[in-house]
């Protein structure tokens, strides 16, 4: 498979004009039947950067991006998003979500598909062509999304997400199940927002995923293990690998890393 043509980025976002954490989060608790599962993290995600949230499965990833979208209840602490408590109304224009299972309509085609989330959020055919072209789907525009295969059917919903140009873009596992040179591409895409004022939040329990992240929030069995850059994952982890670097961290009992901008 070629390269994935990226298309046009948003317009550049003045540094002025973006506030000094995109999601700010202090003391933050989060049960799910009277278990935590979120326990007490506090954590500063700088605006137009890409975050990593890694961790292994069932580590509070998914649970704490839901919470970040506003459909998670919040048991203490607070958690700001954009400016504004999380889950506040005026927020849903301004954030892009996909989740690990895609929100698609089977029955509606690839670009038709596209084309409703970006008439929600105003914008044009040509915005929803070029989503498309993004996520490396250029060719099978027409074809029905319930006859696509698992990683195709998850790569509408990446284009659903990324049509409305969104000032925070989460994204819950967006490389599962896809080819090493899509990911490729599709990582490319993610630099290119983010240097045009976009803040991305990125799960995957892909620790090599890490490396092409400005910073990183690790996460295990509900807590904060450290927020860090990937080289400081490195050093601390004692190891270059950065799964290995993961696990020296946690083995040694290093204490929770203060947020980097």
């Amino acid at each position: 498979m070629s390269h994935v043509a990226v298309p046009p980025v948003p317009p550049h976002r003045d540094l002025a004009d973006r506030p000094a954490a995109a999601i700010e989060a202090d003391g933050l608790v989060v049960k799910l039947r009277r278990m935590e599962v979120l326990r007490g993290i506090s954590f500063s995600v700088p605006a137009g950067r890409v975050t990593g949230l890694l961790g292994p499965s069932g580590s509070g990833k998914s649970t704490l991006m839901r919470t970040i979208m506003g459909v998670q209840r919040i048991a203490s602490g607070t958690l700001g998003v954009l400016g504004r408590p999380a889950g506040t109304t005026s927020l849903r224009p301004e954030i892009g979500y996909m989740t690990q299972n895609a929100a698609v309509y089977n029955d509606l085609t690839v670009l038709d598909n596209v084309r409703y989330f970006a008439a929600l959020h105003g914008k044009s055919r040509t915005a929803a062509r070029e989503a498309v072209d993004a996520v490396g789907l250029s060719g099978l525009e027409k074809r029905k999304a319930v006859d696509l295969s698992g990683g195709q059917f998850s790569r509408v919903s990446l284009a659903c997400a990324l049509v409305g140009e969104p000032r925070l873009l989460v994204l819950d596992e967006p490389t599962v199940g896809l080819d090493p040179v899509l990911r490729v591409d599709l990582w490319e895409r993610f630099r290119a927002l983010a240097d045009h004022g976009t803040t991305l939040l990125v799960s995957s329990h892909v620790m090599e995923e890490a490396s092409r992240c400005d910073s990183l929030l690790l996460l295990r069995e509900g807590a904060l293990v450290g927020q860090m850059t990937p080289d400081e994952l490195r050093e601390r982890g004692r190891s270059q690998d950065l799964e290995q670097a993961f696990l020296g961290l946690i083995q040694s009992g290093t204490p929770r890393e203060e947020s980097v901008a």
